[in-house]
């Protein structure tokens, strides 16, 4: 994407941007790497920011439950999700499975009532920048997309949900975003993307086939979105690469997630690399390409895929993992390496390193797996990583817990980069 490209105005998103002051909070008092709000400089030209993600499991069942929950400043679940972001304080934030509404409600109240309020004495966290968009969750197709014979629910729409919005996402920010600038990719068509893993119909000989020729003029390749997010800091600007695919489940021997998944983590790759790479992308605006080889970014999210373990088609985190564009510091936690050990079952025959783990999957199939990202770009100097995922005992174990889960099965991750003041 060429990086000076005119400004163009967004239809589809929101920018909140308030005047909100975020002096005064202290270092983070409980086991995690060290790190001073706002971003500490380390050494002449340079800035420390703490990128993180987490799939907050703020989801819920029905329109508008999110928004009355978060309402009262009360909910417990809301709670312990704004003192985990409160213990690890990163400057940027990706929440996954956040329910989004038309008026972004939601996102401010959780701004509001959780993470500027302190949370069992945690130093509250501000955010003068919210960022959120539409999702492809919950809207219906008209189409059936399942091929059960009947047309309408979750699993017909252009991504799983009840309703619209359901597990949609938001990003909270300390530096500006230029709204102007951001790039979403929520209508997509999975066809359109060359070489696309579009499913066959077990019961045919036909290839690719699994879909009608009008249900592929009109599928989504997002299961939510992907969002191309710039955030300024300082007087450069950092691309927050941010989605959350399709799990590579709940589906036949179509594999039909399984492969969506894949291509959704594919898009990533082909954005990043750019060039001929992206010249068949376009985002909601019509603009086409993927990022210039110079720009800063950091990819963030959920993306449902381990590269050793798990339901993931083979590869496909590894496409992402192996760019020469990219870096991957690996975060790693004592608690997930415990927990693997503690649980046990399908986890004595994972593969990968359990220390990695972010999420904390029933271990009769699943089992805990690596699926929650944040990869810097090589033009960016890692100073540090983590998951939280404290041992059995220590401080901050109670947020993590075992099912039912007092936040969430997932955990948050992050990375500390040194973004350049040019």
């Amino acid at each position: 994407m060429d990086s000076a490209r005119a400004p163009r105005r967004r239809t589809a998103a929101i920018l909140v941007a308030l005047a909100v002051a975020a002096a005064g909070l202290a270092v983070p008092s409980t086991a995690t790497a060290a790190h001073e709000p706002n971003g500490a400089a380390q050494g002449q030209g340079k800035q420390e920011v703490r990128f993180a993600t987490y799939n907050a499991s703020l989801n819920r069942s029905a329109e508008g439950e999110l928004v009355e929950d978060l309402s009262t400043g009360h909910d417990e679940q809301a709670r312990r999700i704004a003192e985990v972001i409160q213990i690890n304080n990163p400057d940027v934030v990706l929440l996954n499975e956040f329910d989004y509404d038309a008026d972004h409600a939601a996102a401010e109240l959780f701004r509001t009532n959780y993470l500027e309020v302190s949370q069992n004495g945690e130093p509250p966290v501000s955010y003068p920048y919210v960022y959120t968009a539409t999702s492809n969750t919950g809207v219906p197709s008209g189409m059936d997309l399942n091929n059960d014979g009947t047309v309408g629910g979750p699993d017909d729409a252009f991504g799983f949900g009840q309703f619209e919005g359901q597990y949609g996402m938001v990003l909270y920010s300390r530096y500006p975003i230029d709204t102007r600038n951001v790039r979403t990719f929520q209508n997509f068509l999975w066809a359109d993307m060359p070489g696309a893993l579009l499913p066959d119909d077990p019961a045919t000989a036909g290839a690719a086939d699994w879909f009608t020729e009008e249900e592929l003029a009109a599928l989504r390749l997002s299961s939510k979105s992907h969002w191309d997010v710039p955030v300024t800091i300082g007087d450069s600007t950092v691309h927050v690469l941010a989605s959350h695919p399709t799990p590579p489940v709940f589906d036949s021997e179509e594999d039909r997630n399984g492969r969506r998944n894949s291509d959704e983590i594919r898009f990533w790759v082909d954005y990043i690399r750019g060039g001929g790479n992206a010249r068949y992308i376009y985002d909601d605006d019509g603009e086409r390409g993927g990022l210039d080889r110079r720009d800063d970014f950091v990819v963030l999210g959920d993306l449902n895929s381990d590269p050793a373990d798990g339901d993931s088609r083979p590869g496909s985190i590894s496409s992402l993992l192996e760019l020469k564009e990219l870096q991957d510091p690996e975060p790693a936690a004592e608690g997930a390496a415990e927990a693997s050990v503690l649980q046990g079952r399908v986890n004595t025959g994972h593969r990968g390193n359990p220390a990695l783990d972010t999420a904390d999957f029933e271990d009769a199939e699943a089992g805990n797996l690596r699926v929650d990202y944040v990869l810097p770009s090589k033009t960016l100097k890692v100073r540090g990583s983590g998951i939280f995922w404290p041992r059995a005992g220590a401080p901050g174990a109670e947020l993590t817990g075992v099912f039912p889960f007092p936040t969430s099965d997932h955990r948050l991750v992050y990375v500390d980069v040194d973004v350049k003041k040019r």
